[in-house]
């Protein structure tokens, strides 16, 4: 049974500034087979403590429709990720208002810190969402959307489309789309 669709919560300027610099907890667990890394929390993931929490992101919508899970999970219902076999990190720990906010250096200490993060769960795949972040995290000018040749110990690398609804590139169908070729690998492995 579909649970009530909730609102998303409301939150003043002054809230939501409040929440800048805040740290939103993982939803991981070692031996996953997707580990979700966004780029960094919006100031709305911040403010509820979830990820992708921001009215108008299509991640969830584009995990649903690419048949990682069931149904569609709102933000709050994080938590049921790893019974999927799914979890969500970031490259970058602290929330920003726009990804823009953070500099080549802090990314690729985020790479540095992400691959230890990796290393230690040991997911079967990474799964990073946003190609521009990916390439400075990692320092591969070349990546493009889709598997990579590096690996993180036997952990593989899948870099997809950014699921911000700023990201106007990739429509929704796009998005599940890409994400759909992600799970096909994950099942072929």
């Amino acid at each position: 049974m579909t649970p009530p669709a909730r609102r998303a919560p409301r939150f003043t300027r002054e809230e939501l500034e409040a929440a800048r610099d805040r740290l939103v907890p993982d939803v991981a667990a070692p031996g996953l087979d997707v580990l979700f890394c966004g780029i960094n929390p919006g100031l709305m993931s911040a403010a509820t403590g979830h990820h992708f929490a921001r009215p108008g992101n299509r991640f969830w919508p584009a995990l649903h429709a690419s048949g990682f899970t069931p149904r569609l999970l709102r933000p709050d219902e994080e938590r049921e990720l790893p019974a999927y076999g799914l979890g969500i990190t970031n490259v970058v720990a602290r929330a920003t208002a726009r990804a823009d906010e953070i500099g080549d250096e802090e990314f690729r200490e985020g790479g540095r810190l992400l691959r230890r993060k990796v290393a230690r769960l040991r997911p079967r795949w990474l799964a990073v969402v946003g190609v521009t972040a990916y390439r400075t995290a990692f320092g591969d000018r070349s990546a493009r959307v889709g598997p990579q040749d590096v690996t993180i110990g036997s952990t593989r690398v899948w870099v997809l489309p950014n699921p911000s609804g700023l990201n106007a590139h990739w429509t929704p169908a796009a998005l599940a789309e890409e994400f759909a070729r992600l799970r096909a690998a994950v099942r072929e492995d």
